[in-house]
């Protein structure tokens, strides 16, 4: 396969999703893979969820809908944590469920305000689990400055769940000339990212199967409304953020490609990654691409802003390793392309089903 400025790109595995568009009848029941972010999940979305409810809050599918009320812009978002373990180095179900819903307000830009939290509790989970996970998403939610002020329990029968699933939905306020939405990502865009991915799957994965390897694995869970705060008041033209969880970076990119009839280009040498979860993913044949994160924002920005926006990242904690790591283009629409560090090019695309199951 050529690309319109002549480079000679090698060929994916794969067709692309968005050039081969099969129906969600081809897998009858529910699978695994219908919920790792891959392409069952963008058939399931596309093709049942979105034509069943469509309106124009919903069809941007971007982390969360925005809409006006009075007058105020609000970001509303709903998320579901099923996770094993519930502990993991870094973190636990609970912290995760409250970061992972901050994100994704912050996402919008929104400050996020309130959250609700819905407990699935199965039988014969020790007391003392439920305890520390309560307290865990308390700390989380002081650190960050929300209110939990709503939630709900109900408890399954022993065999019905895995131990605890977590539902919440967030609110938050999105400032004034902040327009932040996937439908917003232009050719030309830089790309930044916030700092180096995988740490999150591999860590949950090392932990799961009692895995160890040289260096500290640990999850990235982190909220990010503060950096994202910083980033906007930097340039508050920024079009668009995503925080790279299920499907990793490459689940980000390739749906933004996709769905927005672009091109994408990416330096993978530019990409940060930690020696530890390199070494991981080689042993277990892993991409870190595709391996999800939580504590890791994508970023797409006017080219003329990149530098300064790259600048305030860098002097916030949580960015201080961020990177640009690509750019926008109209060449090769709907398609991701990956320069190798020896000067190749490759299309980055999904995986059909399940990769790295129940670790977000």
């Amino acid at each position: 396969m050529s690309s319109s400025n002549g480079r000679t790109i090698e060929p994916s595995s794969a067709t692309p999703f968005a050039q081969c568009p099969l129906p969600i009848t081809d897998t009858p029941q529910i699978l695994l893979g219908h919920g790792s972010g891959g392409k069952l999940t963008s058939r399931l979305v596309e093709q049942i969820f979105l034509p069943a409810f469509r309106n124009s809050a919903l069809e941007a599918l971007d982390d969360q809908a925005i809409f006006t009320i009075g007058n105020s812009r609000i970001a509303f978002t709903t998320d579901s944590y099923v996770i094993t373990p519930i502990f993991f180095p870094g973190g636990d179900i609970g912290e995760l469920a409250v970061n992972g819903t901050i994100n994704d307000l912050a996402m919008g830009g929104a400050k996020p305000l309130y959250l609700s939290l819905a407990f699935i509790l199965e039988e014969g989970l020790p007391i003392s689990d439920l305890e520390r996970i309560v307290a865990s998403a308390k700390r989380a939610a002081k650190s960050a400055g929300v209110h939990i002020v709503t939630g709900d329990t109900k408890v399954v029968g022993r065999g019905s769940g895995d131990k605890i699933f977590i539902n919440t939905s967030g609110i938050g306020v999105v400032p004034p000339g902040i327009n932040l939405s996937s439908r917003n990502v232009r050719p030309g865009d830089a790309i930044l990212l916030s700092g180096p991915i995988g740490d999150h799957g591999v860590a949950i994965l090392s932990t799961r199967e009692g895995l160890e390897f040289e260096g500290a694995l640990k999850s990235d869970t982190a909220a990010l409304h503060e950096l994202a705060a910083e980033m906007l008041k930097a340039c508050p033209e920024i079009h668009a953020m995503r925080d790279p969880t299920r499907g990793g970076l490459a689940a980000t990119l390739v749906e933004i490609a996709s769905r927005q009839h672009l091109g994408i280009d990416v330096e993978e040498k530019l990409i940060p990654i930690r020696d530890t979860v390199r070494g991981a993913c080689e042993i277990l044949g892993l991409d870190p691409l595709l391996v999800a994160n939580e504590g890791k924002l994508v970023a797409f920005v006017p080219e003329k802003d990149a530098e300064r926006v790259l600048v305030a990242m860098r002097q916030h904690p949580l960015g201080r390793d961020a990177s640009l790591i690509g750019r926008v283009t109209e060449e090769h629409a709907d398609f991701v392309i990956l320069r190798t560090p020896i000067g190749g090019d490759r299309v980055l695309d999904l995986p059909f089903g399940e990769a790295l199951p129940r670790i977000c």
